[in-house]
């Protein structure tokens, strides 16, 4: 596997030249998958602010990644993901995956995904109308990262 891109960071990013550069990237591919999260509260005064520690962060995503890669034919992925701060509507995550078939394509994009919402290392609080709540995440997400384990 040739492309593999991993950022993590507190600047904002365009899910569309994110897209276009993973698929010029990945030249060949016969299917590409991406999914790009945005900053939900598009009614409300809402902050969304993700904390981490940088390497250990990078690494666990990292190994999530492998085990994506050894787990279908994945010719490339793309992991972006912002931290700091952010406002509704905004985009916090780009998950993108290759591979020569559309199903692997699909079923990688989904398991990061599974993983990011459920157990990536990010401290995550929101404040709406002046009162901060941490986030943990929804019975739902992880009862998605479980039919991972069958």
């Amino acid at each position: 596997m040739d492309v593999r891109f991993l950022q993590i960071s507190a600047d904002a990013f365009d899910p569309e030249a994110a897209h276009k550069t993973f698929r010029d990237a990945v030249k060949g591919a016969g299917a590409i998958v991406a999914f790009t999260g945005l900053v939900r509260g598009a009614d409300q005064d809402l902050t969304l602010t993700l904390s981490h520690y940088p390497d250990f962060t990078e690494a666990e995503i990292s190994r999530i990644a492998t085990l994506a890669e050894d787990r279908w034919p994945l010719v490339g992925w793309s992991i972006i993901h912002r931290v700091g701060p952010m406002t509704a509507d905004e985009p916090i995550v780009f998950v993108a995956t290759a591979s020569a078939h559309r199903r692997a394509a699909f079923e990688a994009a989904d398991y990061l995904m599974d993983y990011l919402k459920s157990e990536a290392p990010f401290w995550k609080s929101e404040t709406v109308g002046g009162k901060q709540n941490w986030i943990e995440p929804r019975a739902q997400d992880i009862d998605d990262k479980k039919r991972w384990s069958l």
